[in-house]
């Protein structure tokens, strides 16, 4: 069983390996599902998107960002189409850490997802998305005791 540390290792070592450029072992451009992987970048016009994590507690929030046109915004199956652009970044996230630790990481699913769109132009959008995994495999911590001097101090109001 991994420790906390360790596990916080590992995501930092895979978040740091996921930068946009980012080369794997074979000398190939690191493959996370992104809209900027798409297409010919000399030809095309250049996609804004990337993602980031953070662990806070227990958690693993990972955010994803993307500048899109309004018209797909506006289209059908655009939280579906957020919600599953954050699921690739997290099977990116386990399928690396179990490369770069040689253990799993089960990440469950306590929440739902934030969307926030925000206009830019009468063209494009800003688009931020959240979503808080519960990291699977953190070892529990024992519950402190409270000191009873506390008790009756917190009992007779603290400070005042």
């Amino acid at each position: 069983m991994a420790t906390t540390l360790e596990i916080i290792n590992g995501i930092s070592q895979v978040l740091a390996n996921s930068y946009d450029g980012a080369l794997d072992e074979s000398g190939e451009p690191v493959k996370i599902g992104l809209r900027r992987e798409e297409g010919n970048p000399l030809i095309d016009s250049r996609i804004m998107d990337g993602f980031g994590a953070y662990i806070s507690g227990d958690r693993l929030h990972i955010k994803y960002h993307s500048e899109i046109p309004l018209k797909e915004v506006h289209s059908n199956g655009f939280e579906g189409e957020m919600e599953s652009m954050v699921e690739k970044v997290k099977s990116f996230l386990q399928k690396e850490f179990k490369k770069v630790t040689k253990s799993s990481l089960t990440l469950s699913d306590p929440s739902e997802v934030d969307v926030l769109v925000e206009y830019i132009s009468r063209i494009r959008c800003s688009v931020k998305v959240h979503k808080c995994f519960k990291i699977g495999g953190l070892p529990v911590e024992p519950e402190k005791e409270v000191d009873p001097a506390f008790e009756k101090f917190t009992a007779l109001g603290g400070l005042k």
